[in-house]
């Protein structure tokens, strides 16, 4: 005798329905959301004009008129607005990238640190988290630029040591003379990164199976620097290097970093670090007191314990907190106005000091924040994923 079928059940238009109700009441709310925008973008529009004030985006075609004193690529003031913007919004994200970078790495190591048998490094990283966390981000970043802008050296008499020369105009170091054997040695470190990947895949593939640990740093990084070199000798080995020199006025030639984004970096590293530490501190706490007791029964030291055991099982508590930190650095970067740094919000004063368009300059805002916050958030929420425990 044939198995009945089961066929699912049919969806009913019934207003008794829950999922034909829900699907009504969502209907309803975005079409009062929608409503609701579309009311006040009209009645603003009115406003404007019956002011006689201009509306609209056109102004991004026109000249800036103004200079930008930092930025990745060359501007003119002759350029349009919208390159301006395309500046300020790439000084922001390279605070913010650089600010993420260096935040996780310094808040892990003084999360990891209260952990630390040794009561004065024990101590030190509790003072740090206590002190930094709890005094405003705008007054750190108005410190660090008063001690580059008041306490270094002028530009004419700069601190020098190596090659590397710091004063109140900032910072200057070294950088490469661009070749083509450069460009061979970022394609070996690519190759380099595949390869420690494929190393630290089957080495922690052999622990499992073993038990008998592999360099998970090391290795990998030793490959990494070796498939540069190789890279660097296949493309000539250039070694010409600009270095800074003193000037007159002022340090020139080389690369350098501005007291305003030095400032930045360290004021958004420092500040957000203390919250990352607290938060690498709580996901270790979470991780039961028995998994350190059966590494160690197993003769794993501290340091193996708390890389291979202990941190791996706490990241399910620590990603989340950590991308509302992440999120927090990108948009504490807007104080960045405050200290003279050009980045999106700098720029868009100056737009609107010049143009009137408020309301645009604020919605580019808006949407620069927007957008970086939720590529960030997309892309924590896909390594959360990839970090969560699986279920058997």
């Amino acid at each position: 005798m044939p198995a009945p079928s089961h066929t699912p059940p049919k969806k009913s238009w019934s207003w008794r329905s829950q999922a034909f109700r829900a699907l009504i009441y969502q209907i309803i709310a975005v079409a009062v959301i929608g409503l609701t925008v579309f009311y006040l973008a009209n009645n603003t529009a009115t406003n404007m004009r019956a002011r006689g004030i201009q509306s609209g985006f056109d102004f991004l075609l026109g000249s800036a008129g103004f200079d930008i004193g930092e930025s990745l690529f060359p501007f003119d003031s002759g350029e349009p607005y919208w390159h301006a913007y395309l500046a300020g919004m790439i000084n922001t994200l390279r605070v913010a990238v650089i600010g993420i970078i260096s935040t996780t790495l310094l808040g892990t190591l003084v999360g990891v640190g209260r952990f630390s048998r040794n009561a004065l490094v024990r101590g030190l990283c509790v003072a740090y988290v206590e002190f930094f966390r709890n005094i405003p981000v705008l007054l750190q970043l108005l410190m660090w630029y008063l001690m580059f802008t008041e306490v270094l050296p002028a530009a004419n008499q700069p601190w020098i040591v190596g090659a590397v020369f710091l004063s109140k105009g900032g910072l200057n170091f070294p950088i490469p003379v661009w070749a083509d054997g450069h460009v061979w040695a970022a394609i070996g470190m690519l190759v380099g990164l595949f390869a420690a990947w494929a190393y630290s895949r089957n080495a922690r593939h052999a622990f499992e199976l073993t038990g008998r640990p592999r360099s998970m740093f090391l290795v990998p990084v030793a490959m990494v620097l070796a498939f540069g070199l190789i890279g660097w000798l296949f493309g000539g080995a250039p070694t010409a290097m600009d270095k800074p020199m003193q000037g007159e006025f002022a340090v020139e030639h080389g690369g350098s970093l501005t007291p305003e984004f030095l400032s930045m970096l360290l004021g958004l590293t420092i500040y957000t670090a203390a919250f990352v530490a607290e938060v690498v501190r709580s996901g270790i706490q979470s991780v039961a007191a028995g998994q350190a007791e059966a590494a160690s029964a197993l003769g794993l030291n501290r340091g193996q314990s708390m890389r291979l055991i202990m941190l791996p099982q706490a990241l399910r508590v620590i990603i989340p907190p950590m991308t509302n930190q992440f999120l927090n650095l990108t948009k504490n970067s807007s104080l960045a106005v405050a200290i003279g740094y050009p980045d999106v919000v700098s720029i868009a004063n100056t737009a609107i000091n010049q143009t009137g368009r408020a309301v645009e300059c604020i919605a580019i805002i808006m949407l620069v924040y927007l957008s970086t916050s939720l590529f960030t958030s997309v892309l924590m929420n896909w390594y959360n994923a990839r970090a969560a425990i699986k279920e058997r």
